[in-house]
Formats: structure tokens, sequence, C-alpha cells
């Protein structure tokens, strides 16, 4: 079991290095409405425009096992926000109206027409923010392992939880928090690699980014959703389909069991398997409105 963990582990190492050398050489920049540069990548041809979002700490490469999926049958994109990863970094409030800004800048910048919107972790209120400034354009949005409570809003207890250790020290306090984010059966060298990329982030912009993330609730942007909205979501949290769809009639939930936060990359074909049902779906649904 340790030997085939290894050697996963070393695959996983040299696919991500190999991506990340491709997304280097296919940088693009749009420019965010505050004037940040936002860095880009487009892969592949064809509608609609899938525009992958990462989380938290993270970054575009964070879906090397989608791109060449995907790309296959559609235009892919996938971004930096700002802050993360070869974006601007000159921004003094990380908010998540911004960073839709950032979003809506480079779908904006590609001139795609018809566009599903596909978030991550905290970009599941991030795809809300860009899918109020993009309109029509949007045909569906799927949220990655969010967005398990609209209802949800963060308590001055879930503050001192998760945002005073990483205040206190960041790069010893992010470990546990993100190692929590995994199931006990997670290959631990992805788990360290997860560790390893967050710690190396900017304390200053995780810390503010995750403060105007606690300070957005969902229900307000539901106003502008006016079309499906999917939860791809894995078992590690508790959903409440039930408070959701009082809230949102397009709303839609479909679990992944046995994977942790990150299921796109640790179970990745089954992970595209799933999205490429959902993202059929929509486009169904997109086509009946439009005869």
């Amino acid at each position: 079991m340790k030997k085939t963990f290894r050697n996963l582990g070393l695959l996983l190492v040299c696919t991500a290095v190999a991506f990340l050398i491709i997304l280097h050489l296919s940088n693009k920049t749009a420019i965010s409405k505050d004037g940040t540069k936002i860095v880009y990548s487009v892969f592949g041809k064809g509608e609609p425009t899938l525009v992958f979002v990462h989380g938290w700490c993270g970054s575009r490469a964070v879906w090397y096992k989608q791109v060449p999926y995907f790309d296959k049958k559609y235009k892919v994109v996938v971004l930096d926000l700002a802050g993360h990863g070869a974006s601007g970094r000159q921004r003094k409030e990380y908010t998540q109206e911004a960073y839709g800004e950032d979003v809506a800048a480079v779908v904006n910048a590609v001139g795609a027409k018809k566009v599903i919107l596909i978030g991550h972790s905290m970009s599941g209120t991030i795809i809300l923010e860009a899918n109020r400034l993009l309109k029509d354009k949007v045909i569906g949005l799927i949220a990655v392992d969010t967005l398990e409570n609209f209802e949800y809003v963060a308590t001055p207890e879930d503050r001192v939880k998760y945002i005073d250790p990483l205040k206190e020290d960041f790069v010893k306090n992010s470990g546990p928090f993100m190692r929590d984010m995994f199931n006990k059966n997670a290959d631990p060298k992805l788990v360290e690699l997860v560790v390893k990329n967050v710690s190396r982030s900017n304390p200053e912009i995780a810390i503010n980014t995750m403060e105007h993330y606690f300070d957005t609730p969902v229900i307000p942007l539901l106003a502008d959703v006016h079309v499906p909205l999917w939860c791809l979501c894995s078992d590690l949290w508790t959903n409440y389909p039930e408070i959701n769809s009082k809230h949102l009639k397009s709303y839609n939930l479909r679990i992944m069991p046995g994977v942790g936060h990150f299921l796109m990359v640790e179970s990745p074909d089954e992970f595209n398997r799933q999205l490429d049902d959902i993202i059929n779906r929509i486009n169904r649904n997109a086509d009946s409105l439009s005869n």
C-alpha cells in the first residue's frame, strides 16, 4: 500500500509540473475592474465555454485533470484570481465581489457568449457574484463542494476557530486546517502537496480573503440566478437540500461519496464523468429554452 501511494504521488507531481509548464506557456491577461492583472489560459474550442475558478489559496493548476478531458469538446478557461498564482497582488481588499469582477473580466476578454461557471470551495459565492455581472452570458452554475447551506452565516465563534489561528501562525496552523478537508482514505502525498501549496500563500491575502468570504451571505446573490445551479459535493460535509431548495427552484445536488474537499484531484475520473453529465444537462436546458 505504501508503494502504491508513493507511485501515485510521483505521478501526481509529474503531471502537475507538466501542466504548470503548459499554463506558463499559455498565459493570457485580462484586467479586472480595479486594474488588477488577471492571468488565465484558454484550451480547446466549442460551446459552451467552461470557466473553472479555483478556491482559497489555490490556482488554476488545480484543474490539471479537468482541462485535457473537457477541452476536447468545449472551450476551457482556467484563471488565477487576484492575489493567487500569477495574477496581480496590489488589491487592498480581497472581497468576493472583487473576485467576481476577476471572473467577469476574463469571460469578457475571451469573448465568450455562452458560459458555464464552475467554482470550487469559496468560489461558489464568487461564481454567484460573476453571474450577477455577466447576466445572460451564463447558462449554468456548478459549485464544487460548496454552498452546502444557503442560510449559513459565519458566527463570531467560526472566526475565532478558523481565522484567529491563521493570524497567529499561518504556516503552522494552515496545515491542520487543510488536512481536515480530506477523509482518512486520501492519498497522503496529495494531502501534503495541498498543505505545502497553501503554506506558501501570502498570509495577508489569504486571511483577508477568508474574512471577506465569511462576510458574504449567499441568499442575496440568489436573486440574480435564473439558470440551473448544481452543487457537486463530497460527503465530507453535511448538505441541506431541503433548505437550499426553498431559496432556489433551479438548485440541484449531486454527491460523490468517499472523497474529500478536493474531489476533482482525489477522484478525477469519476469527478469528470459527473461534471460532464451535469454540463450536458445544463446544455439541454439551455437548448430547450432557446427553441
